[in-house]
């Protein structure tokens, strides 16, 4: 999940007490653990309560008198909390983390190693959370549950074009809009889609071969400017200059709303957005709710689009002094009996095995399929100081707007990803 990396976590004195504790294996685990203190975001405390408690049920039943004490965040707050006593004895033993936030943590050793072997299904992790977890070759956390990305069209306004079925590859999806734009006029998106929204342009971008950023030899280079990426740019700017008839310079964040309102045909975003769009309050036109159908987003390559995988995950503070016990609530509530419990709440699960039982069902069959093909940012020492949300939105503005060439756009971004890439 898009989540922001406070930067309270570069202070000095942070970083000296994390540095004095080493990186993972301390903490003393045993049955004389009095408390463990997990931290999670309000999503838990108000959707699946009942799983958490499941956890904590199935861990003080293997130690008696131990105390499980839960802190509820909401997303905007957390990790200026978490930043603020990961130094000290007030760490949390158990936290929750968006998976594009875990980097910068591990690289300035603020979370402890974990042996994947300790967790059901680890061998099957969905590849964007696995890498989310993992840096250097060590496992500093633990997917919780995944958030995929689909396509969602109007089948009224698709039906009014003669097409009455999904696409299934790249080039029905375009001929199916060709015709809904010829259809709709010019002032109708048939696909709205916002320039700068990153995560459906890096899309194009890992389908055609190509890559933010590389490494080779031990160091990362940018490498949207690589005639891979290059082309998966091409294409989107092609789709943008198609299909794409409102204000190129708006972002994503309002892209249910505007769908709502009734001038577009179809969406590329997260799951959620079409049943938010077609809620009465979002639904300006009367016409969405049981009109609006997702599906799989084919990619011009030939595949599904691999889509950038959302999600959560739990790590371990090195600080913590149950590090043993942690991992044992961790297992107890992702592992293959939580798994199912957030199942049961509408969420991805974090392994492979689950997900392909959720293609057999109707219901999930869609954001199941698409997530089985992913991306996910570079895990490079330095991704964090990358101003990613203005680097490669700016980039997206100028090729969508057309100030820049898609060329000149994307060595820009690439010089200033390489001047931070990999410093830590």
């Amino acid at each position: 999940m898009k989540r922001k990396l406070i930067a309270a976590i570069g202070v000095a004195g942070m970083m000296a007490g994390l540095a004095a504790c080493g990186s993972g294996g301390g903490g003393e685990a045993g049955a004389d653990v009095g408390e463990l203190t997990v931290w999670l975001t309000v999503d838990a405390q108000n959707n699946w309560p009942e799983l958490v408690k499941a956890a904590d049920d199935a861990v003080t039943g293997k130690h008696p008198g131990l105390r499980i004490r839960h802190e509820y965040y909401g997303w905007p707050d957390k990790n200026a909390k978490l930043d603020a006593v990961l130094a000290t004895d007030k760490a949390p033993d158990v936290v929750e983390m968006g998976n594009t936030e875990m980097l910068g943590y591990m690289v300035k050793g603020a979370f402890a190693e974990v042996d994947p072997k300790r967790f059901d299904r680890s061998d099957a992790w969905l590849d964007g959370l696995r890498e989310s977890v993992t840096y250097e070759g060590r496992t500093y956390g633990v997917p919780y549950y995944a958030g995929g990305r689909v396509g969602n069209w109007r089948k009224d306004v698709a039906a009014e074009a003669g097409v009455e079925t999904p696409p299934g590859t790249y080039a029905e999806l375009t001929a199916a809009l060709d015709a809904i734009q010829k259809k709709k006029g010019p002032g109708f998106s048939a696909w709205y889609q916002p320039s700068p929204d990153w995560y459906a342009a890096m899309s194009f971008v890992y389908d055609a071969g190509g890559a933010i950023a590389e490494q080779e030899g031990g160091r990362w280079r940018a490498t949207l400017s690589s005639p891979e990426s290059l082309k998966g740019l091409n294409e989107y700017k092609r789709v943008l200059d198609t299909y794409m008839k409102a204000d190129k310079t708006k972002d994503e964040s309002d892209r249910h709303i505007v769908y709502g309102q009734g001038n577009a045909g179809m969406i590329f975003g997260a799951a959620w957005e079409g049943a938010t769009a077609e809620d009465p309050g979002n639904d300006k036109t009367g016409k969405l709710r049981g009109n609006l159908e997702n599906f799989v987003m084919p990619g011009p390559s030939g595949g599904n689009m691999p889509v950038f995988l959302g999600g959560s995950d739990l790590a371990i503070p090195v600080r913590s002094k149950a590090q043993d016990v942690a991992a044992e609530w961790i297992n107890a509530f992702t592992g293959a009996r939580g798994q199912q419990g957030l199942l049961a709440k509408g969420n991805l699960p974090n392994n492979k095995t689950d997900l392909a039982a959720l293609k057999g069902d109707p219901k999930t069959a869609v954001p199941a399929t698409a997530a089985e093909s992913s991306w996910f940012v570079p895990m490079a020492p330095g991704w964090g100081r990358v101003e990613k949300a203005q680097t490669l939105k700016t980039m997206l503005r100028q090729i969508g707007t057309g100030k820049k060439s898609v060329e000149e756009a994307a060595k820009s971004a690439d010089e200033a990803i390489d001047k931070v890439i990999n410093s830590k």
